[in-house]
């Protein structure tokens, strides 16, 4: 499975709000510069994260935008599920596979994934950002 760039740049805006951790918030165009994203895909990346409680998204003057709750409550699971319109790996239906009925592949890839995002749910923000001394931002 492939995270789209939506939910990679997610992730990371989360990152860097937790590695920082500072009372000044930041600012979308900021953000947006330093993921190499433009303002509109930032916007809707900010809006979706502080629809599902993850950022505080302060408006006006003297606004910007903040870590909704501590790293340690942010589950890197249920963000990768709010941010991901589909985890579905493969779908039969869509392509008309001469296999349905007989086939267990679909079956073993949703297996498969169900493992990922157990695997996802045993961490937190505060588990990705710990023991770490500098936080590289690539460019993309």
């Amino acid at each position: 499975m492939q995270l789209t760039l939506y939910t990679d740049i997610s992730l990371r805006v989360l990152l860097h709000l937790a590695k920082e951790q500072s009372d000044i918030p930041f600012t979308i165009g900021y953000l947006a510069e330093l993921f190499a994203v433009s303002r509109n895909h930032m916007v809707k990346i900010v809006n979706k994260l502080g629809k599902g409680g993850y950022l505080n998204n302060v408006r006006g003057k003297g606004g910007g935008i903040y870590l909704g709750r501590p790293a340690e409550e942010i589950n890197i699971a249920e963000v990768v599920l709010l941010m991901e319109n589909n985890t579905e790996v493969v779908n039969c239906e869509k392509n008309r596979c001469h296999f349905i009925g007989n086939c267990k592949l679909k079956t073993i890839l949703n297996q498969a994934t169900d493992a990922f995002f157990s695997h996802l749910r045993q961490h937190t923000l505060a588990d990705l950002i710990s023991n770490e001394t500098n936080v590289n931002v690539p460019s993309f």
